[in-house]
């Protein structure tokens, strides 16, 4: 939500992956049946293998002609996921950590890539932490786009979707129309580290 949330803020479209997703199977499928309700309302989200190469050939469609950015956080296969698209590109990669059971940091710098179709990629080091940079807490509901729009109908302009009477965001909630998980976000970005934030 934070890599989205900034995304938004400065008005890049963002697209899911949902990589590695051969190893989705038996109990692990509601998991990703659970994350694609969540985001596919408000984001394209699509579902990749670089295994079985399932969905490559759509994402390499989606990516010509434009400057894209894969990020997320280490182990999610983003440089596996590129040499898919561009195989010849050879991108170093690396295995899950056995010990820690997390990514081992493979790319260590951005680095843009010219597509063989048309358009550049940028591969990412893996990130584990990702911070929010002035961003004022009076906007921030801006940066959810389902509750952006929602929020047109509270009662009151300043609204912060917390405690204010009269909160169409909280209505919306209720009534199953903005996910739970997705509001738990945004109250957790609103009230961690206040001071920050004042508007």
């Amino acid at each position: 939500d934070r890599f989205l949330m900034t995304a938004e803020a400065y008005n890049i479209p963002s697209v899911l992956l949902f990589t590695k997703t051969d190893l989705y199977d038996g109990p692990l499928t509601p998991i990703l049946e659970e994350l694609e309700s969540i985001y596919s309302p408000i984001y394209p989200c699509y579902r990749t293998s670089v295994t079985t190469g399932a969905g490559i050939p759509e994402k390499a469609t989606l990516l010509k002609d434009k400057v894209s950015l894969i990020i997320g956080i280490s182990g999610t296969g983003k440089s596996s996921l590129i040499n898919r698209i561009e195989p010849g590109l050879q991108l170093k990669t690396g295995a899950i950590s056995n010990y820690h059971l997390q990514g081992k940091h493979t790319t260590t710098f951005y680095e843009m890539f010219p597509l063989s179709e048309g358009g550049f990629i940028i591969d990412s080091p893996g990130i584990r932490g990702f911070g929010l940079v002035d961003m004022k807490k009076d906007e921030l509901f801006h940066f959810f786009p389902e509750i952006f729009k929602t929020a047109a109908g509270c009662a009151y302009y300043n609204c912060l979707h917390d405690a204010e009477p009269g909160c169409a965001v909280k209505e919306a909630l209720e009534k199953g129309l903005i996910h739970p998980s997705r509001y738990r976000s945004y109250l957790h970005t609103l009230r961690e580290n206040d001071s920050k934030y004042r508007s």
